[in-house]
């Protein structure tokens, strides 16, 4: 244990040197992107792997080492590294970590210092920690990514969309059980091959997989009948982390539902977005929104690309462009708000129901005071803007019970069920 003081925590740098021996963890999130994610970080020399580990003991072993008011996500994925390093399974000399970093007014831009100190106090200081972020806000001179593996590691966000969509919209539906996910990790494989041969990545590429994606799919034998669809949106981390919402996706298969989960893809042009508009609003340098206007285009362009070719398909529901989703929450929210997922949580809500996605969803982490007060402050306004939408608000702490969480979803079913039956009744007459 270092005697250094608690209240300056040095930082351990990833250099060039750790590249060879380091293998770098991530919290578990977008499972499917992730899968896609890992062979293009390989194929140029980082040894990545996710952490899976949670549970009552990962909870407490983050609440033990990090403060209880803080995000719910914090604490748990302080639980999740800190367990992971007392697991034996890597050597606590080589790993390091890595968290993203949102800036803005979002807390988790202090998680990194937060999981520093946590380490410190647990008896590894010497750890890296490495910041995935868009704002320069933390250094490691180990990490150098070419223009070729961010081109790669986009492909993989549009890949990962892709799958995400239309097997979700397959899966409750399907005669042989099992054939979606099936299908679904035959092309996690390939795809992944393709990425550890640099390939998969122009953007014909790209236009011919989200085809092929979608075709393959389509010929799923399928039975369709009516069902209640739920749209999960909310917080960024408890929205994609299997841990962080307690299998929610698999609570809604057991409970006969279809569910939609926004893409990836979507949050990463509103963040982008978001980044622009202060920089309109409040002025920042020129350089840095020139970047920011660049990578803009390109959000915009792939997103295009992924609705696109989904939208040929008419038995798939494609997601909204973001800049048809920022002219919903007009009138609701000003759109240079973006905390607490900002006027994105409204036009996402609105866009969703307009689908036959009413029943909403909203996962929220203790501790995110703007994302309550988003969720709080936007949804009655949108119920009056759409009355069908029934929605429901669950928060996420380390202790609330599953149970609790679930059932208040079960209420929420149950008037989505109501309403479905109605709807089937009128059609009959």
């Amino acid at each position: 244990m270092s005697n250094q003081s608690p209240h300056f925590i040095k930082k351990i740098m990833f250099t060039k040197k750790m590249k060879k021996d380091y293998t770098i963890l991530s919290p578990m999130m977008c499972p499917i992107h992730f899968r896609l994610l890992r062979p293009v970080f390989q194929r140029v020399g980082y040894k990545v792997d996710i952490m899976e580990n949670e549970g009552p003991d990962v909870i407490q072993k983050g609440l033990k080492y990090v403060h209880n008011d803080i995000c719910y996500p914090c604490s748990l994925i302080t639980g999740q590294m800190l367990a992971t390093m007392e697991s034996g399974k890597y050597d606590p000399n080589k790993v390091a970590m890595i968290i993203t970093q949102s800036g803005g007014g979002c807390r988790d831009s202090n998680y990194i210092n937060l999981m520093r100190k946590a380490f410190e106090r647990a008896g590894y200081p010497n750890v890296p920690f490495i910041s995935a972020n868009t704002w320069n806000m933390e250094y490691a001179p180990g990490i150098f990514l070419s223009p070729l593996t961010l081109l790669s590691a986009a492909a993989a966000l549009v890949y990962g969309d892709a799958l995400t969509l239309v097997s979700n919209q397959v899966r409750p539906y399907e005669v042989k059980k099992g054939a979606t996910d099936e299908l679904l990790n035959e092309w996690i494989e390939i795809l992944g091959r393709g990425f550890s041969r640099g390939k998969g990545y122009t953007v014909s590429a790209m236009k011919k997989t989200v085809s092929e994606i979608c075709r393959t799919f389509s010929e799923i034998k399928v039975k369709k009948v009516d069902k209640v669809k739920v749209a999960v949106i909310g917080e960024l981390y408890l929205k994609y982390s299997v841990p962080g919402n307690n299998h929610l996706e698999e609570f809604l298969t057991e409970q006969d539902c279809e569910y939609f989960i926004p893409t990836v893809l979507g949050f990463g042009a509103y963040k982008t977005n978001g980044a622009l508009e202060d920089l309109r609003t409040y002025g920042g340098h020129p350089i840095k929104r020139l970047i920011m206007e660049a990578v803009m285009k390109y959000y915009f362009f792939i997103e295009d690309l992924l609705i696109s070719g989904i939208e040929k398909w008419p038995m798939f529901t494609a997601p909204e462009r973001v800049n048809d989703l920022k002219k919903r929450a007009e009138g609701i929210i000003d759109t240079t708000n973006s905390m607490g997922e900002g006027w994105y949580l409204a036009a996402e809500m609105l866009e969703l129901a307009e689908h036959g996605y009413e029943n909403i969803i909203c996962v929220q982490p203790f501790g995110c005071l703007p994302c309550h007060v988003a969720v709080k402050g936007m949804q009655n306004v949108v119920r009056r803007v759409n009355p069908k939408i029934n929605s429901v608000d669950i928060e996420y702490d380390p202790g609330a019970t599953k149970v609790n969480q679930e059932n208040r979803i079960k209420l929420m079913l149950a008037v989505a069920r109501e309403n479905l039956q109605k709807e089937t009744e009128n059609k009959g007459e």
